[in-house]
């Protein structure tokens, strides 16, 4: 128990402001475990009770929580264009297995303001024509933004998917200098 009478393992979350939109957090004792686009009602209330289902402890809201306190700080740092690593503790429990694996290798080896194609990317965790195994885990990416998988792009010049929407990605990407601005 913490000082509140809260189990350690609680799940607690926010709702953040971006240049992309509003921004759920969600954070456990072990780190940040989710980011979730477009926080609507809606989609606020869907996650909640995935993360619930799958972590096993009902997710309050607690904005002022210090497990969420370096993850906001570092977010808006990052859309400042301050900052170009995370620098925090992630909680991976979300997921396993292969989409664990390339998503530890996108964090680790894709800096700020570079693209990798889903093939180049397979062929890193060496699983050479996997690109459309890639292309699932960065769907499945319980961390979008600080696990960059906008960074992913297609090898022949394509923006290629993403779970926020193309618009999301193509702001995500023009912010680490990788695309233009949109002129209108």
């Amino acid at each position: 128990m913490d000082s509140h009478g809260q189990d350690e393992q609680r799940v607690v979350w926010a709702v953040v402001g971006t240049a992309i939109g509003p921004l759920m957090l969600a954070a456990t004792p072990d780190g940040l475990v989710s980011v979730v686009f477009h926080a609507t009602l809606q989609v606020c209330g869907k996650t909640l009770e995935r993360l619930a289902s799958r972590l096993g402890a009902e997710p309050v809201e607690d904005p002022g929580s210090a497990l969420l306190a370096e993850p906001i700080r570092q977010l808006e740092e990052y859309f400042a264009g301050r900052r170009r690593d995370f620098e925090l503790p992630l909680d991976w429990s979300l997921i396993s297995g292969f989409n664990r694996q390339v998503l530890r290798e996108l964090a680790s080896s894709v800096p700020f303001g570079a693209v990798v194609g889903y093939g180049d990317l397979a062929g890193r965790v060496g699983q050479p024509g996997a690109a459309q195994a890639v292309g699932m885990a960065m769907g499945a990416n319980p961390l979008p933004v600080v696990v960059p998988c906008h960074r992913v792009v297609e090898s022949d010049g394509g923006i290629g998917g993403f779970g926020g929407g193309l618009e999301t990605k193509r702001k995500l990407l023009a912010l680490e200098g990788v695309l233009p601005e949109p002129l209108f």
